[in-house]
Parts: C-alpha cells; structure tokens; sequence
C-alpha cells in the first residue's frame, strides 16, 4: 500500500531553494525591475538572464516538460509543489520558464507540432525569444466552441482566416498567436496584415479581430478540424496548474492575515483572541488544505494516468481555487481593516482576481456541471420505490438473511425479537 504524503530530501531540498531563491533575488528584483524578461534594455534582460542561469544550474527550467523536450520531466505532482512556491510571486513563473499562456501554447507544440514547427517556434518560445497568446473565446459565444464564428478556408497553398476573438490574453504582448477556429488552430505571427487589435479591450486581454489573415499551409497546428481536441488537451494542463499557483496565492493571504491578527489591538486585546477573527483563521485553514490536497491527489491521478483520466477532479480544482481564493482573501481583508481595501497589500489584487479565476478557461459552473455528469455516471438509480438505505427495507432483507440461523436456535431469535421490538420503540 503506496499513501504517503512525505516528500523525498533531495526534492525537498530543491523546494527549499526555489523558496529561498523566489524570495531573496526574484521579488526583490522584479519590484526595481518590473517586466525585465520582456525589456529591450541590454543590461536589465543581462540581470535577469543571470538570474535564469542559476535557476537552469538547478536544473528547474521549464518544469512543465519532459526531458527529451528541455524540462526536467517532474511530473504534475512535483510541478504542483514547485507552483506551491512560485505562485506566490507574480514574476516568478516567468523567470522558470513556466509562465502562462506560453506553457499551454508549447504544450500544444509539444504534442501536435511537427519537427519543422517545433524548431520554428517551440524552441524560442522555451528559450524566451519570442512570447505567444491563446486566442480562443468570441465575442458572440464566450468560450463555447458550438458557438465560434471565427473560420480558416484554404485558398491554394495558404488559409485564410476571418472572424473575431475577444479577451486574447497578453495578445498585445505576442510574438504568436495561436488562433481556434472552427477549421483547426492556427499558429499566427502577431504581425501578419489583417490581425488588427481593436480599442475597445482591457489593455492585457485583447480584442483581435482577424480580416482576411493569410498564412502558409503549414501553420495549422495538429489536424483539419482538430481544435476542440487540442483545445481540451492545452486548457486541462492550464486548469490544474492555475489551480496549483492559486494555493500559494491563498497561503499568502493566510500568513498575512495571521500575521496581522497577531499584530493588532482592538477592544483591549490583539484581535487575534476575538473568536470571530479565531474563525476566519480555522476557516482558512481548513478550506486551503481541503483544496491542497484536492490539487496533488489530481495532479497524483495525471502522474498515473492522463490528464483525461482526471478530468472530473480538474474540473473540481477549478471551481473550488476560485472560491477559496475568493473567501480567504475576503476575510484577510476584513483583518487589515482600512488597508486591505487599499492597493499598498497584495490583497486587493488577490479578491478582485478570484472573479477572473472563476471565468477564465471556462466558467465554474460549466465545470460543475462536468463534476455532477461524470460522477454521476457511477451510480444507478434504486429498485422500486424506496432508496437503498431506507431503514424498514433494510431490516426486513436483514431478519430474511438470518432467518434459517434464527429458526434453529430459539434464543437468538428471542435476542433478535426483542432487539427488533426495542428499536422499534425508539421510532
């Protein structure tokens, strides 16, 4: 029996460096150099380049991958513990190579590129010479596939692409747009004519409406009609591993709340002995292990099957991220008081991006709705009118199992009569 929730010294010993290392050389540099791997300033990408190179001496780059791909080939159980970490600073994914979208984007590469597309774009995507997005949700339609207008007809050797894409995440950003149309995924340079960025989008999620953009035959990723099939298999990897960084956004706000508890005085006594502010703590505590635990038994599950085989426990990760994330954030706000509504903490930030993890890559109550179906799928409604466990059918199938043993031996029967009898009487 194999069920052990212990992690082997030389792993723990690597968690114990990236810990270290996130918060004494990556936290302090991103707050005087903000958006440095994306700078076109020699000195500061030299710094960080430098920074990276210890991270690759670790042999921690592009955790997300297999070995023969450039990563070091951990699995989802170990990648979640390292996002344990990670996740709690906002520039360090970036800085191991794991940073979304581009690690869904060379997922895809990974699985459906052929070997010219691979050393094309997923070799300086991984090295960071170029960036991507993932354009996938519509205007009209949200997320639903069944509702995409956005199509790809093939005109000689080239496709031409037409249609509009809302909330391009870091689109503005991209080197490569990795576009879902009803025809196929396209992989689409971010400059070729006819991709046009419109106004009215948040200045990180683009509106992008594609007029009459023309690419090589040979920038359709996997096969004709293929992107619901690779749409699932990138936005699986994605789920779980926003559900694994949210862990570590949640603790954040635990040991900030627990410090502040302990810091402050209110009627006489450090708030921390107010029973209401004891429940916000015990709640907290729980609710982030609960979810924890929910993430490294499914990223367990993906290490052991696929990330098909767990896709009832991803769709659970993540809705309940969201609201965990939501709910402890909340209450580490009412802690701080006046501050924890001000943007001088990270809690602010925290709250308002539970919403966006409740949305993106589907919304919860899509995945809800998968958690009910599959596990419904294990069950089978009863027999005639009373469920299972209704007590009075219970008791006669029991007394008719016993009852040869009951009709030989009085006494037993005696026992059985007037146990039945007292029971009975307890209604």
């Amino acid at each position: 029996m194999a069920w052990d929730f212990s992690t082997e010294p030389e792993f723990q010993e690597q968690l114990d460096w990236i810990d270290e290392f996130c918060r004494d050389e990556i936290e302090p540099f991103n707050i005087v150099f903000p958006v440095a791997l994306r700078t076109n300033d020699p000195k500061v990408k030299a710094l960080a380049r430098g920074l990276q190179q210890q991270i690759k001496d670790r042999g921690l780059w592009a955790l997300f991958l297999d070995e023969e791909l450039g990563g070091p080939g951990f699995g989802q159980l170990k990648l979640a513990l390292v996002n344990e970490i990670l996740g709690r600073y906002p520039a360090a994914p970036g800085f191991f190579g794991t940073a979304a979208p581009d690690t869904g984007n060379m997922e895809l590469l990974a699985a459906y590129g052929t070997d010219e597309q691979k050393e094309r774009w997923l070799v300086p995507l991984m090295n960071q010479e170029i960036w991507s997005a993932y354009s996938m949700t519509e205007p009209q339609g949200g997320s639903d596939p069944s509702l995409f207008r956005t199509n790809a007809v093939q005109d000689g050797d080239e496709w031409v692409i037409n249609g509009e894409k809302w909330f391009t995440s870091a689109g503005r950003y991209a080197d490569l747009l990795f576009v879902m149309t009803t025809s196929g995924m396209f992989v689409v340079p971010t400059n070729t004519p006819g991709v046009e960025f419109l106004p009215d989008s948040p200045r990180a999620h683009s509106h992008i409406r594609y007029n009459e953009v023309r690419v090589p035959l040979d920038h359709l990723l996997g096969p004709p009609d293929g992107a619901r099939v690779l749409a699932q298999r990138r936005l699986g990897g994605g789920r779980i591993h926003h559900a694994m960084r949210s862990i570590a956004q949640c603790k954040l706000a635990f040991d900030m709340m627990c410090e502040r508890a302990l810091s402050r005085e209110s009627h006489g006594k450090i708030i921390a002995d107010h029973q209401m502010v004891q429940q916000a703590i015990a709640d907290s505590y729980a609710d982030i292990n609960m979810l924890r635990l929910l993430v490294l038994w499914t990223a367990w599950t993906i290490d052991n099957s696929s990330t098909q085989a767990a896709r009832t426990q991803i769709a659970a990760c993540k809705y309940t991220c969201a609201k965990t994330l939501r709910e402890v954030s909340y209450r580490a706000i009412h802690i701080y008081g006046s501050l924890g509504v001000t943007d001088l903490t990270p809690l602010q930030d925290m709250w308002a991006g539970s919403p966006t993890m409740a949305v993106m890559d589907g919304v919860d109550e899509v995945h809800k709705v998968t958690v009910a179906r599959n596990v419904l799928k294990e069950y089978r409604p009863h027999d005639g009118l009373w469920p299972t466990e209704y007590r009075p059918a219970k008791r006669a199938a029991a007394r008719k199992k016993f009852e040869p043993l009951l009709a030989s031996d009085p006494d037993l029967a005696r026992y059985a009569d007037g146990m039945a009898r007292y029971m009975a009487g307890r209604g």
